[in-house]
Parts: C-alpha cells; structure tokens; sequence
C-alpha cells in the first residue's frame, strides 16, 4: 500500500499531530490502545497508509515525534493516547531551542538528527511502498522552524523520488509569540521553498477567526485549532484511506496542484461550518459545501483569495453524494467568477470523491487552493525582518551558533523571489503568450501561410 510517514517536528507539530491521530483513529474504528473496534471492514481496509499492524491486530501509527525540550512530548506520553504510540518513536531532548532557528538547525537539533534519522530509516523500511512523508511543523519557535528545516533537508537527500507534504503553522498578523519569529520564519520559508513539494499554510488568527464567527466558540483553546487543522489533515488523505469513485493520492494531487516547483503554498478549507447550536437546523447540500469552501472567511490563512487568482485548487468530497453534481457545482461557480481564476490553465479544479463519510457528518468536503493571494502573507512577514535586519537587531544570538549573515541575505532574496513569481503569474494574460506562441509558429521554417507547422516541410500542391 501508498503508506505515509508523519514527522512531528516541536511543540506546535506534536499538538497538531496528536489532535489529528485523535481524529484519525475515530474514523479507522480504532480505540486508544490500538485495537480496531469498529463494525464496517471498509475502515480497516486500507489503515495502514498511516498505521502499520503490530500483534494481535494493534494498529500502531507510523509517526516520527521530536521536539527539543521534554515538555509536550512527555504530556502525550502520560495522555490517554499515551499507549496508542511506539515508546522510541517520540523522541526528545533536555535543553530546547529558546526560539532561535540556529539551535534547531546548528548546535542542539544537529546533536539529536541522527536518532531521529534512524527511526525514520526503520519506519521507512517496514513500509511495502512508501509514498511519501508528511512534516507537521511551526515556522515562528526555534524547534519546528530549526529542526524541522533540517529534517527536511535531510529527508530529501535520503528519499529524493518520494512525496513531500508539510502542514505548516504560518506567523499571524497580529498575535505574536516571539520578537524573533520573523527571522525564524523567513530563514524556515527559504528551506520550504527549496525541500517541499507541498506546504499546506495555516495560522492560528485565521483558526481563532474561524471558531468565534463561524463555529459560535466564544473563547477557544488550543484543542479547537487543532481540530479544524486535524481535519483539513485527515481530508487531503480520504481517498487514498478509504475507497471511492475518483481517487487522489500526494502525488496526483501534487502533479494538478502545482503548476511551477516553486509555487507549492496552499491554503485550505474545510466545510460544513456550522455552531453546534445550528446544525439540527441545517440539511447540508453539496452547493452549500461549494460556498462555504470558496468563502475567504473560511480559509485557514489570514489571507483574501479575492486579493489574486486561483492556479489551481481541489476540492474532496466526502459521504453519499453525486459525482455529476459535484463537477457541476464547481463548474458553475467557475462559470459565474472567471475573474477568480487564471483564464490560461482550463478546467483548473480537481475533483475527488470519496464514500465513506466522516464518523460525525453525513457529507463533507476539504478545499485546497494554490492561490497568487499567498504573497500577501510572504510579504507581511518579509516587512517585518527587513525592519529588523537593516538595524542588525538579535542577530548576534544566531551567529552566536554558528550562522552566517549572509544566510539572512540568501533567504530573504528567495523570499523576494517568489513574491515576483507570484505576482509575474497573476498579471500574466492568456492573450500574451497565445500571441507570441502564434509569432513563434509563422517564424518557424517548416510553417506555411496558414501557421501550420509541417515538420517535414509544406506539402506538395501538385501531390493533391
């Protein structure tokens, strides 16, 4: 089977990931010691794209946990999923990274990558056929953004022909955790762009936004983040977990979702949304699955999809519902927004559908959308390390590591970089190219009066 391996990589990474095991196992019919105690055979059908079978038919995950402070790792252990997890898959040290990206990648996350390594070589090799590795990661504290862009340096020197994802947790507008979070951010967005194939954005402004207005949460906690970011999680993977009627995988979906190698940030949505107050008052339809997946307060970075143009999207239908209404549904939306969509990559959604509904919803639906908007949050964060940058602020703490200063410079030029991509290709109009494509056939020394290329020359009149 396409088995995935999830690598969770600090604080924001482990809670992320143990709030999507927890949802995980609920739809496998798993319970918290690993056996399967469900009734449909289709759950357990394929598990083992995120389980592997241990004796006595105990599913144990297939997760590498790593962090560089004992804290949270030590909090999962003594949960109540505690004994759902192998003992020497979480590993941990004592000193943590103190926020500084440096530590993570130079000095205390370079002392643990090798036992890191191993487990991920081991869980990789009890795989019949591995099909990529799933990153859970935040890019604002000192071990998410440090050692998580090690490992995936070091991952893809390993596994270079296998998929790699990331669900990453992006710096919000306004709630900050650190003064330093720029320069970790810009210095983990620079390894994003080079190592990923995949990077599923999140932030926890856009999360809380979502819990208060949509959800009717007045105040919300970690665990209801953590939650939306578990099913957008266990949504992208439906497909390849349970059977359906179009099936999707890492690599399909990145071969539809990702136009240019570098342009690999997505944001996503997932919907219904709905107060708990409303839903028995509510009959979820497919075309209100549509609006709410298209709605910009639901996306799940602070960014407005209206501010750009979509290259690509896709959208995951879960649960009894019509192939046919689903395409057309997206069709007609499409039809009625042209504008919201780059005219020169036709029928540029992707569709899957699967059968098997969530274990607490009759339909539902995952979006995911590779939208030119995306540069307004690199922007945002690149203002903010420019601003410290220019005056030299902390940066003594990172040299102080072992880091050049001219990493800074190299990172923020990427940066820069795929901001002007971004914006080259939104602005980009199909009458250009299809105009210098025509040029290009009249020029061409096998072409004649029509523009039709004749590789062998133009025929013959007289052969007629």
């Amino acid at each position: 089977m396409r088995e995935i391996l999830t690598v969770q990589a600090g604080q924001c990474g482990n809670q992320i990931g143990t709030a999507f095991w927890k949802n995980i196992i609920q739809e496998h019919g798993i319970d918290e010691e690993g056996k399967y105690v469900g009734t449909n055979e289709a759950q357990i059908e394929r598990a083992n794209v995120y389980f592997s079978e241990a004796r006595d038919r105990r599913y144990v995950p297939r997760v590498v946990g790593v962090d560089l402070e004992p804290g949270v790792i030590n909090s999962i252990r003594e949960s109540k999923y505690g004994h759902l997890f192998r003992p020497e898959s979480m590993v941990c040290a004592d000193n943590g990274a103190g926020n500084n990206w440096a530590k993570g990648f130079y000095t205390e996350g370079a002392e643990l990558l090798d036992s890191v390594l191993d487990i991920v070589r081991r869980e990789a090799e009890g795989c019949d056929l591995l099909s990529g590795f799933q990153v859970c990661h935040s890019v604002a504290g000192g071990t998410g953004s440090g050692l998580g862009s090690l490992l995936l340096q070091k991952i893809r020197e390993e596994y270079p022909d296998r998929m790699l994802s990331t669900f990453t947790v992006m710096p919000s507008a306004r709630a900050s955790d650190t003064v330093v979070e720029p320069y970790n951010s810009v210095l983990t967005i620079h390894h994003l762009i080079e190592n990923s194939d995949m990077t599923f954005c999140l932030d926890n402004e856009a999360l809380g936004r979502i819990c208060v207005e949509t959800l009717k949460i007045k105040s919300p906690v970690h665990d209801d983040l953590n939650n939306l970011v578990a099913r957008v999680m266990s949504g992208v993977t439906t497909s390849l977990r349970f059977p359906g009627q179009l099936n999707a995988d890492l690599r399909k979906l990145a071969v539809n979702m990702v136009p240019f190698p570098r342009l690999h940030f997505l944001i996503s949505g997932i919907a219904p949304l709905t107060g708990s107050q409303a839903q028995s008052y509510r009959n979820v339809t497919v075309p209100d699955l549509c609006q709410q997946m298209y709605d910009a307060r639901n996306m799940m970075v602070l960014t407005d999809p209206r501010h750009g143009r979509y290259l690509t999207c896709a959208a995951m239908f879960r649960g009894k519902v019509s192939l046919k209404e689903c395409e057309d549904t997206i069709l007609a939306y499409a039809d009625k927004n042209p504008s919201v969509f780059i005219e020169w990559i036709p029928n540029s959604t992707q569709i899957a559908v699967c059968d098997v509904p969530r274990f607490d919803m009759d339909i539902s639906s995952t979006f995911l959308g590779n939208s030119t908007s995306i540069q307004e949050l690199f922007a945002r964060i690149r203002i903010q390390f420019s601003s410290m940058f220019r005056r030299k602020a902390f940066i003594h703490w990172f040299t102080d590591e072992g880091m050049d200063e001219m990493e800074f410079t190299e990172a923020e030029s990427n940066i820069a970089d795929l901001i002007n991509e971004y914006k080259q290709y939104q602005d980009a109009a199909v009458d250009e190219d299809f105009a210098s494509y025509e040029g290009a056939a009249f020029d061409d020394p096998h072409a004649d009066a029509d523009g039709d290329i004749h590789p062998m020359g133009p025929p013959d009149d007289a052969a007629y």
